[in-house]
């Protein structure tokens, strides 16, 4: 019950310093761009910790067949079912395992390891979205405190999650996550510092679609890794394999089409709304966003759902704002007719995104929720994505404004 409070107050903290911080990022003039210097892309960066993450692995297996005999137990009651499915029976793991050297030096391969390396692969992961959305919002997030208080926040719930499964190894695990802490945001903000990207996600369906694919592909492989990898189930990777490489693939061929994708965009109202929605929702949930995953599972679902709910209606609240940017200089029966225009095309792509999105989430076999929380989020999007797409080409569409006129 303690850890679930502490969760929930946490649920609360982050979501509460979420909306007073963002807003003022997103306000700032964008970052001057200077010369360009060594830098590393936060994908870059992700792809090397999760290799290192998979290296781990390789090595826990190897220390468990040599110096527990194959067998996890050790450790495996300690943490619930679904944890430590291992590929003991691979020949060339066996082959390692009884060459490897001094086995017993591998015995932070248990946890602490992990614990090092799951708060840069979530932060990583989160700034290559956001990078690839926009990459001036992505250095303003990455040097604001944002940064830091999203390390605190991930670091906090990986804390409390750590007590709430006590085993031998939870007070070295707090201290590595506590390293770790602090010197991910320092390397992540000096990258970001040499950042000159200026690429930004265009608001045309194109564009937009390319994004949510990127998104979409790149959770399907962090959902391989956290099946895989960081539950320590390496026995599952062969299986895992084909979905994995279908996702890298589509993604790659997917930033290769999003970086010939045109920066310029003539985008009616509606797919405006939605860039700018998408951008101050990144900006929002970058603080809450994994409490908010674990208040699901560790605190009060409802309180969660709530908090992710209020982030994306402060989100849409601020697109609204910025909205009427583009009816300057009409009578207030102009930017209130325009107003109401948006609402109703708005309307109708959310009913068309959350239709499309209950029917997948119904449809989609019972596994982890996240798998369920990412299809059907991603088929909203995508749905919602087209249905401004439409909206908009109906309205400027040359038959429906001579109908208009007469």
């Amino acid at each position: 019950m303690t850890v679930k409070l502490f969760v929930d107050a946490l649920v609360i903290a982050s979501a509460a310093v979420a909306l007073a911080l963002a807003p003022r990022v997103l306000a700032r003039r964008p970052d001057s761009v200077g010369a360009a210097r060594r830098s590393v892309s936060p994908l870059v960066a992700l792809a090397v910790v999760t290799g290192l993450v998979y290296v781990n692995q390789v090595l826990f297996t190897v220390y468990v067949l040599r110096v527990h005999a194959g067998d996890p137990s050790f450790i495996a009651r300690y943490l619930p079912a679904g944890w430590f499915d291992l590929a003991s029976a691979n020949p060339g793991l066996r082959r390692l395992a009884d060459s490897f050297p001094a086995p017993q030096l591998l015995a932070p391969s248990v946890l602490r390891v992990q614990a090092f390396l799951e708060l840069p692969f979530v932060l990583l992961a989160f700034a290559t979205v956001v990078r690839w959305l926009d990459a001036d919002l992505y250095r303003r997030i990455a040097r604001s405190t944002l940064l830091p208080l999203a390390s605190v926040s991930y670091t906090a719930v990986f804390c409390l999650v750590e007590w709430d499964l006590r085993n031998p190894y939870t007070v070295d695990d707090l201290v590595v996550r506590a390293a770790s802490a602090v010197l991910t945001p320092l390397v992540l903000a000096r990258w970001a510092a040499r950042d000159t990207g200026v690429s930004r996600t265009p608001a045309s369906v194109g564009g937009l679609l390319l994004f949510i694919g990127s998104l979409g592909t790149l959770g399907v492989l962090v959902l391989v890794v956290y099946d895989t990898a960081l539950l320590y189930n390496l026995g599952r990777l062969d299986d895992r394999l084909p979905l994995a490489g279908a996702a890298a693939a589509a993604l790659t061929g997917l930033r290769l089409a999003a970086s010939r994708v045109s920066p310029r965009s003539d985008a009616g109202l509606t797919l405006t709304f939605v860039g700018q929605a998408l951008r101050h929702g990144l900006a929002l949930f970058f603080v809450p966003a994994l409490v908010v995953r674990y208040g699901v599972m560790f605190g009060s679902p409802l309180l969660a759902a709530g908090a992710g709910l209020l982030m994306a209606a402060v989100a849409c609240g601020c697109a609204w704002r910025e909205a009427p940017a583009e009816t300057e200089g009409a009578s207030d029966s102009g930017r209130l007719r325009g107003s109401l225009q948006l609402a109703g095309r708005l309307a109708c792509a959310l009913m068309a995104g959350a239709g499309a999105a209950y029917a997948v989430a119904r449809l989609t076999p019972p596994s982890y929720y996240e798998v369920t929380l990412l299809s059907a989020t991603a088929t909203f999007l995508v749905t919602g994505v087209v249905a401004c797409g439409l909206i908009d080409a109906w309205v400027s569409s040359p038959a429906r404004k001579s109908g208009a006129m007469k």
